[in-house]
């Protein structure tokens, strides 16, 4: 399949993130250890049946230990993301989170050797800045503040451990296939968050049916459909065009929150007005992002 229409998937699929998210009572924590546990299920089933967990022996200390820190950014980036939606705004939050390409760029260029062009770094610079303009109205309002400002700051530590994540995913792709590396990833951040939710008292079991239903669409959705397909695609494409693709995600996830019965949160004239700015960074950047990635895969 082409790498760009596994990519749209993947986006369709992480879009529908922050809108379930925003839907669910259940403690930050708890969304994230059922999301991946239930993918984990169809990982392990993939695992046995390809029988493609063999490849772990192909892992040295270095990349086993890679490997593991990958999967605990991942843990970091649902805890803080997720806790970053009960406290901001879904449009702000997406956005936010979307400021990874910026910390693409310079790990792609400086880690990886695959520097992203000057065009593509305008893009990059204009999406930030359309970012800025959607979290404006939490650093002056003088009103709720500092649940907004701290659900913004969250949504940001978000977006560098998604970034790395992101990174050293497109290290360990050229070793592994999909299934034994998401299996490794998603493995470690299930474990790490477990420890999390401990340390933190927050209630795991007992979940209501409604809530078990909102699980398994975030594990089907964003965590299969969406973080799958961007791991799969970081094998053909360079991390920051993969990454780039997520600055897609504050139109699809603004317009399901605006749609969705339970959340009916209509977009501000800032979220209008950033957004309008991240589709010309995209706009910007992907000029010169087709070329190349249709050359890589």
């Amino acid at each position: 399949m082409s790498p760009t229409v596994v990519l749209c998937l993947a986006l369709v699929g992480v879009s529908f993130a922050a809108p379930l998210v925003r839907l669910s009572h259940a403690h930050p924590l708890t969304i994230a250890i059922w999301r991946v546990g239930f993918s984990l299920i169809v990982v392990a089933a993939a695992l046995v049946i390809t029988g493609s967990w063999r490849q772990w022996r192909r892992l040295d200390g270095r990349g086993a230990l890679l490997a593991v820190g990958t999967g605990v950014l991942l843990a970091v980036h649902f805890w803080t993301w997720n806790a970053s939606v009960s406290l901001t705004t879904v449009a702000a939050s997406v956005v936010l989170v979307n400021m990874q390409p910026a910390i693409v760029g310079l790990l792609s260029a400086g880690w990886l050797r695959e520097p992203p062009t000057w065009r593509q770094w305008t893009g990059i610079a204009v999406a930030m800045i359309g970012a800025f303009v959607v979290a404006m109205p939490d650093l002056t309002s003088t009103t709720a503040t500092t649940n907004g400002l701290l659900g913004d700051l969250l949504a940001l530590v978000g977006a560098a451990t998604a970034a790395c994540y992101v990174v050293a995913g497109r290290r360990l792709r050229a070793t592994l296939d999909i299934w034994p590396y998401v299996a490794v990833v998603y493995g470690t951040c299930f474990v790490v968050l477990i420890g999390l939710a401990a340390s933190v008292h927050a209630p795991v079991l007992a979940q209501p049916p409604r809530e078990l239903g909102i699980f398994l669409a975030l594990a089907a959705g964003p965590m299969l459909l969406g973080h799958t397909g961007l791991n799969w695609a970081l094998k053909y494409l360079p991390a920051y065009v993969v990454n780039l693709t997520l600055l897609g995600e504050p139109v699809g996830a603004t317009f399901l929150a605006a749609m969705i019965p339970g959340i009916r949160e209509l977009p501000s004239t800032a979220t209008v007005a950033g957004g309008a700015l991240i589709l010309g960074g995209i706009y910007v950047a992907s000029k010169t992002v087709r070329p190349a990635a249709a050359a890589t895969a």
